[in-house]
């Protein structure tokens, strides 16, 4: 069609550079997304140290304007790292109608995260709780502290503020991160706050990366933060089985919140 289209911008991980494949595939269901790398691709900074809000607020504020886009506002969608950056996006900027989040966290992991007069420290961690396996694989699921807990309370992201309806898409054997807390813990503060629950999916026996369907199930890697391989976590049948059944689940949440019109699902990517 001539568009104009609902418009997302689409964020990965820790690996940084510029994964497009997600967005590709969105943009053939009617989308228009822009893919925003934010570390280790061109001029941006080479490693994670701090983020700006700034930058982020200028690729919103492209999007909003760019007469392809259909307003009023646009959706995020994240996974891992790029899911608590978009929770900040949607709790500091404006625009923003639609979150999901695919194993994010509630709290920001990593470096600091920066926006005026706001700085949002890094969740901490003890790499004394990392475990390694026969096969010399790291599993990091109990590193990072509980950001309910002391002072890492302060790296918990305002997303009370957020103005926007969220999607927490959760591997319930994610062994990155405790997804499932940090999805139930969101909720928790949203309604605490009078705003709306969100929607949550979990997925018993799916892993950290639930990708776009019938990409092969990523079991563990190199984690650039940790510097050693690591078990992301996830049964191959469940797995996958979840990375088809969420790729729905997304599409319907932005038609829905995006164009309010019921999604036309078909079962190719």
């Amino acid at each position: 069609g001539n568009g104009p289209f609902p418009g997302i911008i689409d964020l990965y991980g820790t690996g940084g550079g510029l994964p497009e494949y997600r967005a590709c595939l969105l943009a053939n269901h009617g989308f228009a997304v822009l893919a925003l790398a934010y570390y280790s691709y061109e001029d941006l900074p080479k490693d994670m140290k701090e983020f700006h809000l700034e930058y982020f607020e200028e690729a919103v504020n492209y999007m909003l304007q760019h007469p392809q886009v259909k307003g009023p506002g646009i959706g995020l969608l994240g996974i891992s790292k790029g899911g608590d950056l978009c929770i900040s996006m949607a709790s500091f900027l404006k625009g923003i109608t639609a979150t999901a989040l695919i194993n994010g966290s509630v709290a920001n992991v990593g470096a600091v995260l920066r926006y005026k007069d706001v700085t949002i420290p890094p969740l901490g961690l003890n790499t004394e709780r990392i475990k390694v396996n026969k096969s010399g694989l790291a599993d990091i699921v109990e590193v990072l502290n509980n950001p309910l807990e002391g002072p890492d309370h302060q790296s918990l992201i305002p997303l009370e503020k957020a103005e926007c309806h969220f999607l927490f898409i959760v591997g319930q054997d994610d062994r990155n991160w405790k997804s499932e807390f940090f999805a139930v813990e969101g909720s928790r503060r949203l309604q605490a706050h009078g705003k709306e629950k969100p929607e949550i999916v979990c997925y018993p026996g799916a892993g950290h990366y639930i990708e776009p369907p019938f990409f092969p199930m990523c079991a563990a890697s190199m984690h650039l933060l940790v510097g050693m391989p690591v078990v992301w976590g996830g049964e191959p049948k469940a797995h996958c089985e979840a990375q088809i059944d969420a790729w729905q689940q997304i599409q319907a949440f932005f038609h829905k919140h995006l164009t309010g019109k019921p999604p036309r699902i078909s079962n190719k990517l």
